[in-house]
């Protein structure tokens, strides 16, 4: 099971814990959101400290023979939460029903207020006092699922907008805001670059974007509490969650309750270092009277409507985040795919923005990336601090055709895909060296997995010969008997003698001495003998590696093949040749060894495929940068000067400069595996008109229709 399915089955699994909560409860839906989220909190708190508290101790100072105790700051460094022993989550659950466990869960808040002063009076806790002691006790076991330990990323935040969403549903909540894809997130931390001072973000919804901006700064060994959070946020329940996702990572933010559009409590006007934010779009109603001597407002109104009103936000967020920045600072944020075209107003102020040559890049993202919206996006950034010959231009990036398909609803990048379109950036800023990198990581990861695939597909190749013998012994019983009845045995050890032969010169292919080894900070194109004799340079590499990479490719075709033609053999004994009935076939050991072959040649497959997985991440790379530095790439990406801005009525729409990708072939389209797709989701589709139907019947009903 993958890392989105656990998170779904996790969430599922809550929901219906809370659903539980709900029906033997004295509470309403929309008041036991809190105490829910509450616990919710408490178990993921729990999975951050016990994965620290191990290496903490490890490396807790001495004294006189005694170890230190643990404390907060321990956990902050390492972004965990520090937790006394009566709000860890093991003991809530541990309380047998002549404990009063409401009393229990809010001596466990208290403590943690205690420790974080920053969320002293926002954790649920007179809510629990409502609940039966039974019912408490079986929804803190239902929340205690193992898969929570497992599970890496902002999970509180996925299942923080899985409850919204739901919530939304039973109009218990406001569906105005939602959660931000963590993939979204992550490649506006990794170009902004956020490293020290006031990071804000004036919509900053369950706190996502300090989170990953945190992370970007462990990733390079730095500290995240060189960062100042700053969050403003209408709804103050999403603030007290916001607070909560903070201190389970370690982290701590001035969050304030305001309406961004009138607001301004923390007084950033110019001294924002980092701007992150996903705001609502296309939002109307907003008083022109109260915003119209914003000093924020930098390039003026937006276009208003004749109720005074302005006609939609977009304008107002993307104005205010520059205004925020110091004078060099940077911003990146989502905006509705509406905004980078719009025409009227909303164009002469974006005339004005390009004017300050502070736009330094937009990214087009496809629809389906949201966790609740199916909404295409942009993506915006800011930047005082341009490199000079890039000051009248700006990169447009079409990132529309690269994504990967996680379920049928939701499509976010790969890390890899995430890493490629961050290289493209790199080369665009003159970091060739680490664009150089990410090719030369890719091709170790490809000779890496080659060495990690051989124990697999050696033990496949014996998992599928244990199968064929087991069926050996009866199928030569009967080959006299056949009547000129073609045997598929034949085919299917063919087809297995082939398999075993591919491996031997699969594994003669892999190059000795590395053909990367030696080279050092080389670029793509620069000379030079490698140990192997040959170029020695990082495109020679990855034609070098091709062969390996197709290869893996046929095996996978090949491994398939046999096991479908073993159990073909299997269904022609048992269906056509009666093998049940004899005593030379045991369908047990058969059954038994066609599950071990398969289980097998999952695995083979899965390490094949990444072989050629991690070569076609360099070939993607260096085919479309086979010098190692920037240039404007058809359908994907191009640097635009302002002239031509001016010309395309200063439209900041990637897709009208970029042009159109040539089409590609997908070699490695599998048509069985598309199949599979459709029919899961058909099943999703048919579900679907079923909860609708129900409802429909159920709304008629209420009705007396």
């Amino acid at each position: 099971m993958g890392q989105l399915e656990h998170i779904e089955a996790i969430e599922k699994r809550l929901w219906g814990a809370a659903d539980t909560l709900r029906s033997n409860s004295n509470y309403a839906s929309n008041e036991y959101f809190m105490p829910v989220m509450g616990l919710i909190f408490l178990r993921h708190a729990y999975s951050r400290y016990l994965a620290v508290k191990d290496e903490i101790i490890a490396n807790l100072p001495k004294r006189g023979g005694k170890v230190r105790e643990l404390k907060k700051e321990d956990f902050s460094q390492r972004s965990a939460i520090f937790l006394r022993p009566e709000a860890q989550f093991d003991y809530l659950v541990a309380l047998g029903d002549d404990r009063d466990r409401a009393k229990a869960v809010i001596e466990a808040m208290e403590s943690i207020e205690t420790d974080y002063t920053t969320l002293k009076g926002e954790l649920p806790k007179q809510e629990y006092q409502e609940l039966d002691n039974e019912v408490l006790g079986q929804l803190l076991r239902a929340l205690n699922p193992e898969e929570l330990k497992q599970v890496k990323g902002d999970v509180f935040g996925r299942i923080y907008e899985y409850f919204l969403t739901q919530f939304a549903d039973l109009k218990a909540h406001d569906n105005g805001e939602f959660f931000t894809p963590v993939s979204l997130v992550s490649l506006i931390a990794n170009v902004l670059e956020p490293d020290r001072g006031i990071l804000l973000d004036p919509a900053c919804g369950s706190g996502g974007m300090f989170v990953q901006s945190a992370h970007f700064v462990e990733d390079r060994q730095g500290n995240p509490h060189s960062l100042t959070f700053k969050g403003l946020e209408k709804n103050p329940t999403t603030i007290r969650l916001a607070k909560m996702n903070l201190a389970v990572h370690g982290l701590e933010g001035d969050m304030q309750k305001a309406i961004t559009y009138y607001e301004d409590p923390h007084e950033l006007l110019g001294k924002a270092d980092f701007v992150m934010a996903n705001p609502p779009f296309n939002v109307d109603e907003v008083d022109e009277e109260k915003v119209k001597n914003d000093p924020r407002l930098l390039f003026g109104l937006p276009s208003v409507n004749k109720n005074k009103k302005i006609s939609n936000g977009n304008y107002l967020w993307i104005t205010y985040f520059y205004s925020y920045l110091t004078d060099r600072g940077r911003a990146g944020f989502v905006m509705s795919s509406q905004a980078s075209s719009a025409g009227g107003t909303e164009a002469k102020v974006r005339e004005k923005l390009i004017g300050t040559g502070d736009v330094e890049m937009m990214v087009a993202i496809r629809s389906n990336f949201f966790y609740t919206r199916t909404v295409p996006c942009e993506l915006w950034f800011f930047n005082r601090a341009k490199l000079p010959q890039h000051k009248d231009h700006v990169l447009m990036l079409d990132a529309r055709n690269i994504y990967r398909k996680v379920t049928r609803k939701i499509y976010d990048f790969s890390p890899e895909q995430l890493q490629n379109l961050l290289a493209i950036v790199w080369l665009y800023r003159g970091q060739e060296d680490k664009f150089l990198n990410l090719v030369r990581d890719y091709l170790d990861r490809t000779l890496s997995a080659v060495n990690d695939c051989f124990e697999s597909v050696d033990g496949y190749t014996k998992a599928i010969a244990l199968f064929r013998d087991k069926m050996t012994l009866f199928v030569n019983g009967i080959s006299q008997t056949l009547k000129g009845e073609a045997s598929p045995m034949p085919e299917f050890e063919e087809s297995l003698t082939t398999l075993i032969k591919d491996v031997e010169v699969f594994k003669t292919l892999t190059p000795s001495p590395s053909p990367i080894e030696g080279e050092g900070n080389k670029t793509l194109t620069d000379g030079g003998t490698s140990p192997a004799g040959e170029g020695n340079n990082l495109n020679d590499a990855v034609i070098r590696l091709a062969p390996l990479a197709e290869t893996s490719r046929d095996l996978v075709k090949q491994a398939d093949l046999v096991y479908k033609l073993g159990c073909r053999v299997m269904d022609w004994c048992e269906k056509e040749q009666s093998a049940k009935d004899s005593d030379r076939w045991s369908s047990r050991d058969v059954t038994k060894e066609r599950k071990a072959a398969d289980l097998a040649r999952q695995d083979a497959v899965e390490q094949l495929k990444l072989v050629r997985y991690f070569h076609k991440q360099a070939v993607w790379l260096t085919e479309r940068f086979p010098d190692g530095k920037y240039r404007d790439v058809q359908g994907l990406v191009k640097l635009v000067d302002r002239a031509e801005l001016g010309l395309n009525d200063w439209s900041l729409t990637p897709g009208r400069y970029v042009g159109v990708a040539p089409e590609e072939v997908d070699e490695d389209f599998d048509f069985e595996e598309t199949l599979r797709d459709i029919h899961i989701e058909l099943e999703g589709l048919n579900a679907e008109a079923m909860d609708l139907a129900a409802a429909i019947a159920q709304n008629f009903k209420e009705l007396g229709i």
